[in-house]
């Protein structure tokens, strides 16, 4: 049997403490020393900021401490272990028959303690004889020593936070000095000041180690529930020590009931006789041959019974990932780890398995997680619960909550397992001191998810993609917040442009064109990739064949301010001014001459939009963006694009708007097509209209000149992403111009006919006063005076006088329409 061993050993060990009279073993009493009765309540009662469940990994971790030092002691004296006695820990959970408490033992095959041991170990402050043992140890094996647990102080005096008394029985390993050694037991309450060391009354029931039992009180009887006791190891310990960690528990098997067994009946069926001389035929005589068949007899089922039977359950099967090799780690043994350990369904989407060495000399081992989706509060939250860093020292789990010293929010999504080999913490285990590594520590972790990433972007292309599917726009956010990650995180971010769907900074950089000086872009908060390719800003850049970037998601363009520049190239907004292709040097003089004919002739057309535009942008150019639209309204350099201002716009709702912001959002021109029909034909209208010497402008043919040129605008303001002022007065005037191009009369009403709304409904009152008429009649009751509330003088000059009215008897009701 495979637990046989364990099962015989916890026979023999099987009657704890309070099931064996002691009164006539000799006891030597102690009194605990630096005060240390007055600390225990301080543990108990102040220390653990979650009472109770800590006391399992602090025993555990103890536990650890006494095997890892047989184990080093074994290393240079081989007979001091017995190969019968594995070392292993056991959790045990005795029940009271009344079900109001029991006792709870943990008990470890380690070195064990002496009498002396037990005293010195136990009843002095902050005594665990680790670092004693190191001291001599360092020569057998500096390796191994530097796994113990030596410094984490008070953990065994978090028995009391559950128990009223506690037993501790131990028996060293055989020595020189010690051939024979005897199983001594501590005893100590959780009110004492004092301690008792006396020889065990059932003998040597260990061979070697301790036996920690604890009389549980009634109000934490949940820690002897086999259930609850598996999830504070797999919590707290399945990964804090190399030993095997086994549980009592009781399963129900069918078994085959003996009783109910028979014995088969013997068969009724005659037996054939022997065949007679006289009847043995001769051999030319025929031989018949008759198969006689048995009678089958019938079997019986067994029946089958139900019963509880006791079995070792092993708790830590699973052994740590992070201290092995990952050459010897398979993909699916990372994914279940990850499965389990942060308690997902599905397979993260990518990890990092590394290890390291801080500023200050701390060996770590680590291992990253992508997971397959980001949390659904992640963008709906100013602060995430940051509790994917699962903190540990020497495989013990301390904490997942760093504070000041978390991820940054962009971050917070990762799922990290973080191993140290020595970190100082405080008496109670559980709390961090300030160290220079966790200061580093969140470093390290973004240092390695960026080598993650850069690495499956150049080995795993479409593995890639899906997590920038996922991921993409909390890399950006971590781009906007992080200045000195800034340019790393940029590089992992993609984007989607004119000439292609998923496209780095750096793979556009490299695709520029000759002479190229800018890195363009547009974008557009909300609008899809073909809407932005076919804006009326892209038209000549996709013309020329130059690439631009499409943004639509809100955090585009503020990174792309603030990086200003990639490489030895500057971004440009293509709804900007200032846009450049870098060849403008080339037939400089024919360019410029066309230009100046050009100025020349649209200069009636710029003036009259310069007075009719003169309250929506701050100049009228001729544009040399565009290629088929009439005309577009362009951002100064800084001042809002159309997106820009939509973004700030939401951010500054609720709160008043300052001066920048204004001035920012007016800083707009509108750029004219020469080469746009529509143009052209505006142009000959306004030269229509100019009068002569002596003569006056037309006023009908100037008011739909100006109603042409403010839709004109309008339009412009609305394919170029920005709002009118007035949408009712735009549409109407757009509903005009219908009717005109129809023959329909601009005076026309519509014929309708709308359904008037129900009399208004009696207001409660008046139900009362309805009512009441039923009543039988009395006398009228006095209409109340109303009482005016006395205005507050504004100045000592101003005086109000009220003049008397008499009073009028009108009586009440009648009056519904109020």
């Amino acid at each position: 049997m495979r637990y046989g061993w364990l099962l015989s050993f916890s026979l023999l060990a099987w009657r704890s403490f309070g099931q064996v009279p002691d009164s006539e073993v000799p006891k030597q009493k102690h009194d605990y020393q630096s005060d240390v009765a007055r600390m225990r309540k301080i543990v108990v009662n102040s220390l653990y900021s979650n009472q109770c469940e800590h006391f399992v990994r602090e025993l555990l971790s103890n536990a650890n401490d006494a095997l890892e030092k047989l184990r080093i002691v074994s290393l240079t004296n081989k007979d001091i272990v017995d190969p019968s006695q594995p070392l292993n820990i056991t959790i045990r959970a005795v029940k009271d028959e009344e079900g109001t408490g029991g006792r709870l033992i943990i008990t470890d095959t380690g070195i064990g303690m002496s009498p002396d041991d037990l005293t010195r170990n136990l009843g002095t402050l902050a005594k665990s004889g680790t670092s004693e043992f190191l001291a001599k140890a360092d020569s057998l094996d500096t390796s191994g020593g530097g796994n113990l647990i030596g410094q984490f102080g008070l953990g065994f005096y978090s028995s009391f936070l559950v128990a009223d008394q506690v037993y501790v029985a131990s028996i060293p390993t055989k020595s020189e000095t010690n051939p024979e050694p005897a199983q001594y037991v501590f005893s100590s309450s959780a009110d004492d000041s004092s301690f008792e060391i006396y020889p065990d009354p059932r003998g040597n029931t260990l061979g070697h180690g301790t036996e920690i039992t604890l009389v549980i009180r009634p109000d934490a009887s949940q820690f002897l529930n086999t259930d609850r006791l598996k999830e504070l190891v797999e919590k707290h310990s399945s990964f804090s020590t190399a030993f095997p960690i086994y549980l009592l528990t009781q399963v129900t098997e069918e078994v085959i009931d003996e009783d109910t067994l028979t014995e088969d009946e013997p068969s009724t069926a005659e037996e054939p006789s022997a065949p007679s001389e006289e009847s043995v035929l001769d051999d030319d005589d025929d031989v018949v041959v008759e198969e006689v068949s048995e009678e089958e007899v019938p079997t019986k089922e067994p029946k089958v019974t139900t019963v509880t039977v006791d079995k070792w359950a092993h708790l830590n099967e699973q052994p740590p990932l992070w201290m092995r090799d990952p050459k010897d780690v398979t993909n699916e043994q990372y994914i279940e780890f990850y499965k389990t350990t942060f308690k997902e369904d599905e397979a993260p989407l990518a990890w990092h398995h590394f290890q390291g060495e801080s500023g200050d000399g701390i060996h770590f081992k680590s291992i990253i997680y992508i997971p397959h989706e980001l949390n659904p509060e992640f963008w709906s939250k100013s602060t995430s619960d940051n509790k994917g860093v699962r903190l540990m020292v020497k495989r013990v789990f301390i904490t997942n909550d760093l504070g000041d010293d978390a991820l940054p929010k962009w971050a917070s999504w990762l799922k990290v397992i973080v191993d140290a080999d020595d970190l100082p913490l405080n008496v109670s285990r559980e709390t961090l001191q300030s160290t220079r590594f966790l200061k580093t520590l969140r470093s390290f972790v973004i240092k390695h998810l960026i080598k993650l990433m850069t690495r499956i972007a150049q080995d795993d292309p479409d593995k890639y993609v899906e997590i920038i599917k996922v991921y993409g726009n909390a890399i950006k956010l971590g781009a906007v917040e992080s200045t000195k990650e800034r340019n790393r995180l940029a590089v992992l971010a993609r984007w989607p442009t004119n000439l292609r769907n998923f496209t780095s900074l750096d793979e556009y950089y490299v695709n520029r064109r000759q002479g190229q000086k800018q890195v363009f872009f547009h974008a557009g908060v909300g609008a899809t990739t073909e809407n932005l390719a076919k804006s009326i800003f892209v038209e000549k850049v996709h013309a020329r064949g130059y690439e631009v970037f499409l943004l639509s998601e809100p955090l585009d363009e503020i990174l792309f301010t603030n990086l200003g520049q990639w490489q030895d190239i500057r971004f440009q907004d293509v709804a900007k001014k200032g846009l450049e292709f870098g060849d403008e040097e080339e037939d400089l003089e024919a360019e410029k001459a066309k230009d100046e004919e050009l100025a020349t002739r649209f200069q009636p057309l710029v003036d009259w939009l310069k007075q009719e535009t003169k309250d929506v942008v701050i100049d009228v150019t001729l544009s040399k963006r565009l290629v088929t639209s009439p005309c577009a309204i362009v951002a100064d350099t800084y001042g809002y694009s159309a997106n820009m201002e939509r973004i700030m716009n939401a951010q500054n709702a609720k709160q008043a708007q300052g001066f920048l912001h204004e001035m920012a959002k007016k800083q707009k021109f509108l750029e004219i097509n020469p080469h746009s029909p529509l143009i052209e034909g505006l142009l000959r209208r306004v030269e229509q209209i100019a009068p002569e010497e002596g003569e006056e402008i037309d006023p009908d043919a100037e008011a739909e000149l100006r109603e042409v040129t403010s839709i004109l605008i309008d339009s412009a303001l609305v394919r170029s992403g920005f709002d009118v002022a007035d949408p009712s007065v735009f549409f109407t005037r757009v509903d005009r111009v219908l009717r005109r191009s129809l023959g329909v009369s601009e005076l026309a009403e519509a014929d309708i006919f709308i359904k008037p709304a129900p009399p208004i409904a009696k207001p409660y009152n008046a139900v009362e006063e309805t009512e009441s008429e039923t009543a039988p009649e009395s006398e009228p009751a006095e209409p109340e005076p109303v009482q005016e509330a006395e205005p507050a003088q504004p100045a000592e000059s101003l005086s109000i006088e009220l003049e008397s009215v008499e009073e009028i008897d009108i009586p009440l009701g009648g009056h519904d329409e109020l």
